[in-house]
């Protein structure tokens, strides 16, 4: 029988542009808020593993954490890399090979667009040439074809960016803190048709860490345990329609790297979308907040206008989603991403999260990551 595991800590540092602050120093700030939720040191910690996108190696973190000889894993998969490290801190103490273990990401990004290279994503130099490696360019031709085919308006857009920088404004650790209306949203300028330039994220700065233990361990603990449920991580299958993924190949619909994530997740966990009180879903724009809704589970194509017309979204609605203001008001520090969102569902179901904390204390979370060039994970947490 698989071991239960529980989250018994977790930490962030701020996010946002924090100069003079290295990544480094945010990824052993966020570690150290971990560790004091669990009530433990760092020399407790029996694994761990962690990540970033450029702000250096997580394994030379024990620079500055303490020399205890554990092993310590570098992972880097994309906006995935957060989610990927818990997914093997989860799996290292399900093993037995440890009690106690830790995840851990962190980045911080200079100001403009990302920049990457075809040739480390497989791909031909032409591919950069024609212009396809600018990642805004995907995400506003996977909306468009969206919105088309399932009647999905601009204003839903705006609506979505709106709800974000309330949110953000509740939080404290948050980069974007000021409240944007809807038609400002909408009116921008335009970056990539049919998304305006909020209703982007932003490449920033940010590390957050989640501590996790066996059963026993968290048992003789004590704290505010919240139980992972379960953990799944996918990468593309053929036919997938994704960033920096040049075609879409068969003849079928093309298939969704996070449905398959989501559904293995429900599926371990042993209960479905239906369940789920609170959730995090990747937001790198506004746009993609609304696809993953569905391929989440959590509606049918289509169903998201009436839904977030509803206000089903908001922090006291039916569903409330990234109740932290998620990557639109967090930024993107791309290693810590993932780890950013359980800990906010880790504080929801505790209910700690302050000013946005969802009503009647939920039970049931979800969380979904999703990467370049076709990756995510998924969570789901329960107390």
């Amino acid at each position: 029988m698989t071991q239960g595991v529980s989250i018994i800590g977790a930490g962030l540092s701020k996010f946002g542009r924090q100069p003079g602050v290295s990544g480094r120093q945010m990824a052993v700030t966020a570690i150290g808020a971990a560790l004091q939720d669990a009530g433990l040191t760092w020399p407790d910690v029996q694994v761990a593993f962690g990540g970033s996108d450029g702000s250096g190696l997580a394994d030379t973190l024990v620079a500055e954490l303490g020399f205890t000889g554990i092993p310590f894993t570098n992972v880097k998969n994309g906006c995935a890399t957060g989610g990927s490290a818990l997914f093997s801190a989860v799996n290292a103490v399900r093993s037995g090979s440890a009690e106690i273990a830790l995840a851990v990401g962190f980045d911080k990004h200079p100001r403009g667009a990302f920049d990457p290279k075809p040739a480390e994503w497989g791909l031909p130099d032409g591919y950069g040439d024609a212009g396809l490696m600018v990642t805004t360019q995907f995400f506003g031709a996977k909306i468009s074809r969206y919105m088309r085919r399932n009647g999905i308006s601009h204003e839903t857009l705006a609506r979505v960016a709106a709800k974000a920088y309330r949110n953000g404004a509740l939080n404290p650790n948050a980069w974007r803190r000021e409240a944007i209306d809807v038609d400002t949203i909408a009116g921008a300028d335009m970056v990539n048709d049919p998304l305006t330039r909020y209703m982007f994220c932003s490449p920033g700065e940010g590390a957050a860490a989640i501590v996790v233990a066996g059963a026993d361990a968290a048992k003789r603990l004590g704290g505010r345990p919240v139980q992972l449920r379960a953990i799944a991580h996918r990468t593309r299958q053929f036919g997938s329609f994704e960033v920096f993924s040049p075609s879409v190949q068969g003849t079928g619909e093309p298939t969704s790297v996070s449905a398959d994530a989501a559904a293995a997740a429900f599926d371990l966990a042993g209960i479905g979308p239906e369940d789920v009180e609170v959730a995090q879903l990747q937001d790198t724009e506004s746009g993609a907040e609304i696809m993953h809704m569905a391929e989440c589970g959590f509606c049918t194509p289509g169903e998201q206008e009436a839904m977030i017309a509803a206000g089903e979204t908001e922090i006291g609605g039916r569903l409330p989603i990234n109740t932290d203001g998620g990557c639109i008001a967090n930024g993107e520090p791309i290693g810590a991403s993932g780890l950013r969102q359980v800990h906010e569902i880790v504080t929801q179901l505790r209910g700690e999260a302050g000013e946005r904390q969802v009503p009647n204390t939920p039970r049931v979370g979800f969380t979904h990551v999703y990467g370049a060039p076709g990756i995510s994970a998924c969570t789901v947490l329960t107390v």
